[in-house]
C-alpha cells in the first residue's frame, strides 16, 4: 500500500481546473488587451480618435494613418533607411554577440574546474540587481574617456555581456549537458573549443533561442540615451517616437508605427516560443 501511494498521481478537481483556466484566460486578456487596443486605434479616423471616453470598436476603419506615414517621415534630415539600418545592424550584431559571449561564459562557469568560478558567478548574480538607469552615469563616463560617444559601440558593448543571458545559459547547461559526455569527447581527442562548438552548442539550442528572443526584443526597441547625439547613429524607434510628439492628431499614426515596430519581435517570439518554455522549465534544475 505504501508502495502504491508513493506513485500515486495527484490531480486537481474539476473546480480546480475551472479556476485554473479562468485565471489563465483573465491573465491572457489583460496581456493581449494593449496589443488589441493599439491595432484597432491604428485604424480609427481622426473624429473617432477624439471621442472621450475612447471606444474599443472602430465604426469606420481606415488606412489613412498608415498612408500618412510616408509624408510624416519625408521631412527628415536623414533618410528613414538610415534609421532602419542602424536598428537592424545593432540588433543583429548584439544578438549574435551576446549568444557567443553568454554561452562561452556559461560553459566556463558550468563545466570548468577553475578556482573562484563560484565566487565570480555569485558576483554575476548580484549584478542582476542593477538596472540600466543605475549604470547610465558610469557608462557615459567610460564611453567619454574612450572616445566612443556617437558610435555604434555605445549600443553594442553594454548589451554583449548580459548577466541574465549568462545566468540562463549556465543553469540550462547544468541541467542538460552531462559531464560524462564532455569526458568522452576529451578522451576522443576533442579540444575545449571543439567540445564547446560541436557538442555543447547543439544541446544548448533552447537556451540559445531564448537569449536570441530576449536580446532581439531589447535591441529592436532601444533608443539612444545620453551617449548618442548625431542623427547618423539614432535608431528607428527614436524617429518613430518623434512622430507621436505631434499631439492627439497623430495618435492614429503613432499607433500605426507601434503596430509596425511590433511585427518583428512578435515574429521572433512565435519562432522561439517552444524553446523559451523548455529553457525556463530547465533553468532551475541541476543535474
Amino acid at each position: 500500500m505504501a508502495k502504491n501511494s508513493q506513485y500515486r498521481r495527484y490531480t486537481r478537481s474539476t473546480a480546480g481546473n475551472i479556476g485554473y483556466f479562468t485565471i489563465l484566460i483573465l491573465a491572457s486578456i489583460v496581456m493581449v488587451f494593449p496589443l488589441f487596443y493599439c491595432i484597432i486605434t491604428s485604424f480609427k479616423p481622426l473624429d473617432e480618435l477624439l471621442i472621450f471616453p475612447p471606444k474599443f470598436i472602430v465604426r469606420r476603419p481606415t488606412l489613412s494613418n498608415y498612408r500618412a506615414l510616408p509624408a510624416l517621415l519625408s521631412n527628415l534630415n536623414i533618410p528613414i533607411s538610415r534609421y532602419l539600418f542602424n536598428t537592424v545592424f545593432i540588433t543583429v550584431v548584439t544578438t549574435f554577440g551576446s549568444i557567443i559571449i553568454g554561452s562561452l561564459a556559461a560553459f566556463s562557469f558550468s563545466k570548468s574546474k577553475l578556482k573562484g568560478a563560484k565566487v565570480c558567478f555569485g558576483i554575476i548574480q548580484t549584478m542582476m540587481l542593477y538596472n540600466a538607469a543605475t549604470l547610465g552615469v558610469p557608462q557615459y563616463l567610460i564611453f567619454s574617456k574612450l572616445g566612443l560617444i556617437d558610435t555604434y559601440w555605445v549600443y553594442i558593448l553594454p548589451s554583449l555581456a548580459s548577466t541574465v543571458h549568462c545566468f540562463l545559459m549556465k543553469q540550462f547547461m547544468d541541467a542538460s549537458v552531462n559531464q560524462s559526455l564532455l569526458e568522452a569527447a576529451r578522451i576522443d581527442g576533442a579540444g575545449v573549443l571543439s567540445t564547446y562548438w560541436k557538442i555543447v552548442m547543439p544541446i544548448m539550442r533552447p537556451a540559445v533561442m531564448t537569449v536570441l528572443l530576449f536580446s532581439f526584443q531589447a535591441m529592436w526597441a532601444t533608443v539612444p540615451g545620453g551617449t548618442i547625439f548625431s542623427e547618423q547613429y539614432k535608431t528607428l524607434p527614436y524617429v518613430m517616437s518623434s512622430v507621436a510628439a505631434g499631439g492627439i492628431a497623430r495618435t492614429g499614426s503613432s499607433m500605426a508605427i507601434t503596430v509596425i515596430l511590433m511585427i518583428p519581435p512578435i515574429a521572433v517570439f512565435l519562432f522561439t516560443q517552444s524553446n523559451v518554455l523548455e529553457t525556463m522549465s530547465n533553468s532551475g534544475i541541476k543535474e
